[in-house]
């Protein structure tokens, strides 16, 4: 779609050149004949050297737009790219493309695999697994029953993926307007799972907006969790069951989450944290230490805080 007539739809204010916009992205990733959005003050350092083609973006702000970028003015940027990213959806049904499936594998009856997908050596796929368009799944890889796999997953080698989880599906993501009505993000990235993964039974990980859900090499997680979209796991990592992790969180390496620890969005999880069952994770936090309770405070504190008030129960 040319920007121009993207503009039209959207009843906008344009004066810039016209083009063929690629892509929607991020102020950092955008590059080429893509667009983004700017609606957060705190990201203006990013907004000044975006090379983003055009940017959705408040009259407010249109001058700090670094030289060959455009502005796209809307009164509610974001709202403006949740209108315009239903237009960059890819199809769900791709154009007809043989898969590519290795001469050694284990295919159960009633397991769907998408065009374009590629299957690797020693790959098990059990009854009832869903495999989307140009999924690509590495060797020695293995998918339990009723797994679904939606469109351009990538899942690397010697993963196990038990019954029932789903990876890939839409983030939930929303724009909201002065009426209140929630319009839908189209989330046009993808979930990458690299060596060494497991996911246990019924967890559910999101793709994202833009570019990448990732999981790292050797990470675990258990049944019954929830990664949000354009979230980054480090290798090696712990997530136990029942826990959550909001959009764009992002875990170093080694760290642990108990069952039902949860984090808030946009923030960033040290190296070799440990949050303990039911822990609550509002900002970001260093790693090396051991962090209980909500509000998140240093496990050691936590006891003591515990200690203190179970006093006033006593007779």
């Amino acid at each position: 779609m040319r920007i121009k007539e993207l503009i039209s739809i959207l009843e906008l204010s344009y004066d810039g050149e016209d083009f063929e916009i690629e892509a929607i992205n991020t102020l950092v990733d955008a590059k080429g004949n893509e667009i983004s959005f700017f609606n957060n003050p705190k990201y203006l350092s990013q907004l000044e050297s975006t090379k983003a083609k055009a940017v959705f973006i408040s009259e407010k702000f249109a001058s700090s737009l670094p030289s060959g970028s455009n502005a796209i003015i809307a009164l509610d940027p974001y709202l403006a790219m949740a209108r315009a990213s239903k237009f960059f959806a890819k199809a769900l049904v791709r154009e007809k493309k043989d898969p590519t499936i290795a001469s050694d594998v284990n295919i159960y009856e009633n397991v769907h695999i998408g065009n374009g997908s590629i299957i690797g050596k020693n790959v098990t796929i059990l009854s009832g697994a869903f495999i989307g368009e140009e999924v690509e799944i590495g060797d020695n890889t293995t998918i339990y029953p009723n797994v679904t796999i939606y469109n351009d997953t990538q899942i690397g080698k010697n993963c196990t993926i038990h019954a029932g989880t789903v990876i890939g599906s839409d983030g939930f993501g929303y724009a909201h307007t002065s009426l209140g009505e929630h319009v839908k993000i189209y989330h046009n990235g993808a979930v990458v799972l690299e060596d060494d993964v497991e996911i246990g039974a019924n967890s559910t990980i999101d793709r994202a907006v833009f570019g990448l859900t990732l999981i790292k090499q050797g990470t675990k997680i258990d049944n019954l969790v929830q990664i949000g979209h354009n979230c980054e796991v480090g290798m090696h990592s712990i997530i136990v069951s029942q826990a959550g992790l909001s959009g764009s969180s992002t875990l170093g390496r080694n760290v642990v989450m108990g069952g039902q620890a949860a984090t808030a969005g946009h923030l960033t999880i040290g190296d070799f944290a440990t949050i303990a069952a039911r822990g609550g994770v509002t900002k970001s936090i260093e790693g090396g230490k051991v962090y209980s309770g909500f509000p998140l405070m240093l496990h050691k504190d936590w006891l003591r805080l515990q200690a203190k008030i179970s006093k006033f129960f006593k007779k």
